[in-house]
């Protein structure tokens, strides 16, 4: 595995860093358009929440290689206030804020392994992973 970086996300700014980072890292591990695509807007979702919902955190990037197998793997974690219902969380159109409720479930649904871990007052983890097809 080698490592794509560590980021901060503290503002709009650093989720266009995200955004490109990500990108990049996609690219590099033979994704093709379409998966780059959904990468790169989960990223973007996830950032964002962090931003928003959290007031910032970070996110590494790690470009994995099990040969044959390429992918990506972004952990963003943040000390925000944590998710006190996670499965009520991950239901489309259910939001604290005022979108569309479809950043967790929509996230989830563009990468191949997600996994989110929240502590009420403590921060929140979440964790995706996308393979190169």
């Amino acid at each position: 595995m080698t490592g794509g970086g560590q980021l901060p996300i503290a503002s709009n700014a650093d989720i266009v860093m995200v955004r490109q980072r990500v990108r990049t890292a996609a690219v590099e591990s033979g994704f093709s358009l379409i998966d780059q695509t959904k990468v790169v807007t989960a990223a973007s979702e996830l950032a964002r929440n962090a931003l928003v919902y959290a007031g910032g955190g970070q996110v590494s990037i790690e470009i994995i290689d099990n040969t044959p197998r390429r992918g990506l793997r972004l952990e963003f974690r943040d000390e925000g206030p944590g998710i006190p219902d996670i499965a009520q969380a991950l239901t489309d159109g259910w939001t604290t804020g005022g979108g569309l409720g479809l950043g967790l479930s929509g996230s989830r649904r563009l990468v191949d392994e997600f996994d989110l871990v929240s502590v009420p007052g403590e921060g929140t983890t979440v964790t995706v992973t996308k393979w190169a097809r």
